[in-house]
């Protein structure tokens, strides 16, 4: 048991290592150019952190549905819940775009953002958005990959994407110095190239559950409401953890 833990642990502490190396070549990178250049970029990435962390269900409730689907061996419940994941996970992005106005200028009131940076951030903001599907796609995969006791999966997504990430960010502010843009379509782009490479690893290996697919099934209503009722209650308590961080940020920048 010890060693199946580690067996699926291990990858996942290694990936969550090479995330900073991002946010390091970014402060590097926005180092170079001003003090106003390195806070639109952190402030930006904060704020789709936190959005981002409410959907986090996305990933752990669909590891866990997926799980359960696995150990029962129940091929067509394991890609219905794939299926149903990335289906809630394309409506959400679809949503979070075309509010993006009012949900960026909600955000930017929750940040305090100063008038030097508002521009900068708000470059940032609305070129990064555009990586919606991609990023609540992936956090669909990685859920059913964990749900399917692989994180070699995983590991290899989040590595290639940082260092695509690492790359093209280097070019676009070093070579055609896009400088915050750079940084953002770097982040785009690899967001991109990470949940195309999800699809080529799950065709390779579990190709042969596609003939599980229907979408009649993927679209049963009782099945999605099942689906997010299960992944419910995980939305709302991180909503409020999202909230609260917000709120206290504010309330300490205000201070």
């Amino acid at each position: 048991m010890n060693k199946e833990i580690l067996r699926l642990a291990i990858p996942n502490i290694i990936s969550n290592i090479s995330i900073p190396l991002l946010s390091t070549v970014d402060t590097i990178l926005m180092g170079r150019l001003s003090e106003l250049h390195i806070g639109a970029v952190g402030v930006g990435a904060m704020i789709f952190n936190l959005v981002y962390w409410n959907f986090g269900f996305l990933r752990m409730g669909t590891t866990g549905i997926t799980a359960q689907a696995f150990g029962k061996k129940d091929d067509h419940d394991i890609m219905q819940t794939l299926s149903r994941a990335l289906l809630v996970a394309l409506i959400l992005a679809v949503a979070i775009m075309m509010l993006q106005v009012p949900f960026g200028e909600m955000s930017f009131y929750l940040m305090n953002i100063s008038e030097g940076q508002y521009q900068l951030v708000e470059e940032y903001f609305y070129i990064r958005i555009w990586a919606a599907p991609a990023t609540l796609g992936l956090f669909a995969m990685m859920g059913w990959f964990f749900g399917m006791q692989n994180a070699i999966f995983p590991l290899i997504i989040t590595v290639f994407v940082n260092l695509v990430n690492i790359v093209l960010s280097y070019v676009f502010v070093k070579i055609y110095h896009f400088d915050v843009a750079g940084v953002a379509w770097g982040t785009v782009i690899s967001q991109y190239a990470g949940i195309l490479l999800a699809f080529i690893l799950f065709y390779g290996k579990y190709k042969n559950h596609l003939v599980y697919f229907s979408r009649n099934a993927m679209l049963e209503v009782n099945a999605l409401k099942q689906y997010l009722t299960i992944n419910r209650d995980i939305f709302i308590r991180t909503f409020c953890l999202t909230f609260t961080f917000a709120f206290f940020y504010k309330k300490t920048d205000r201070a």
